[in-house]
């Protein structure tokens, strides 16, 4: 019985093996050239072939870029459309309804360092108030993005205070406008 193991621990330990060494292959590459940035030529290099399963140390040179009299031109990029138009600070363009979001928060005494960050939480308001989720719960989901604004200054106001006013104003201004 000891031998019969012995055996099949040799047959696998020799499959396991071989699917190694299998895996390993050898170093042959679809790969023709090595793309490059540069538009300068360089020389081609000589390339020798290596003995059978030594491995190869030499590399292809880059080819050269093709002649701009041989390209044809690329194509042109059609325009962004106006809904992923940003404003200079990389933000998207606020929509009325979202600069008068944006606008009650400040005079409720919260100025947001991303509109991105307040609008976020004006969805998270209208949505779970949509859904009829509880307003504790809302209020608590609402604090964490207003928490993590980096313009929140918890001298000026606590965390939750903040997030009862993003709650407060979002019902307000921004919900079914």
């Amino acid at each position: 019985m000891h031998g019969t193991r012995g055996k099949v621990f040799g047959v696998v330990a020799a499959c396991a093996a071989a699917g190694l060494l299998a895996a390993c292959g050898s170093n042959d590459s679809t790969a023709k050239s090595t793309p490059t940035l540069t538009t300068t030529k360089a020389p081609a290099a000589a390339t020798t072939t290596p003995a059978a399963g030594a491995p190869s140390t030499d590399q292809q040179s880059p080819q050269p870029a093709p002649d701009s009299a041989t390209t044809t031109s690329p194509e042109r990029p059609q325009p962004v459309p106006s809904q992923f138009l940003t404003t200079p600070n990389g933000s998207p363009a606020l929509s009325d309804k979202e600069k008068g979001f944006i606008d009650e928060l400040k005079k409720a005494g919260i100025t947001p360092g991303s509109s991105d960050i307040a609008i976020t939480a004006a969805n998270l308001v209208c949505q779970g108030k949509a859904e009829n989720a509880p307003q504790d719960q809302i209020v608590t989901y609402v604090t964490a993005i207003a928490g993590s604004d980096p313009s929140f200054d918890p001298s000026k106001m606590s965390v939750e205070q903040a997030g009862k006013i993003y709650y407060d104003v979002a019902s307000k201004s921004y919900c079914n406008k």
